[in-house]
């Protein structure tokens, strides 16, 4: 945690997936806590307490850099790690561009069913073309915080200490 909002430097991969696992581990624990504390909704069965919510939201920024320099330790930028969230911000946008698009269409048009058809093939096209980018892109991510450190410094900084 003494790097919360570093985003210089490198991570060794012990050091990444250790802080990987602590933050696993503790969402684990506070959401246990939340049922115990809080109960759980029973139509749902989602807990309903606040805690494992504010302990991501808490771990959300030192992840993110911690990501971020065990990129750079690899020699790739460390903004690579937001690439999956911009493809989904893309996808969100798309997806209201295109709801705005054909509703306003819709109100152009004598017959508004012949655009459900082609609305629902661009809507379900667009999401499978989203998914599958998604997916190849958290394999990519998974591949490159698993390689090893670069050898020597790089310029991101000195070899991390172990």
């Amino acid at each position: 945690m003494s790097k919360y909002f570093s985003f210089f430097g490198r991570a060794s991969r012990p050091k990444y997936w250790w802080f990987l696992l602590f933050v696993v581990l503790g969402s684990i624990v506070f959401t246990l806590l939340d049922g115990v504390l809080f109960g759980a909704d029973a139509s749902t069965g989602n807990s309903q307490g606040a805690l494992a919510p504010l302990w991501q939201l808490a771990m959300f920024i030192p992840l993110l850099s911690a990501g971020w320099r065990r990129l750079q330790d690899g020699g790739r930028p460390g903004w690579y790690i937001l690439l999956p969230m911009l493809v989904s911000l893309v996808s969100i946008v798309g997806l209201f561009f295109g709801i705005f698009t054909f509703g306003v269409m819709e109100q152009n048009v004598a017959d508004p069913e012949t655009l459900r058809g082609p609305a629902a093939v661009l809507g379900l096209g667009g999401l499978f073309v989203v998914a599958i980018v998604q997916l190849v892109l958290t394999i990519l991510m998974l591949w490159w915080l698993t390689r090893p450190s670069e050898p020597g410094a790089n310029a991101y900084g000195p070899v991390p200490v172990r």
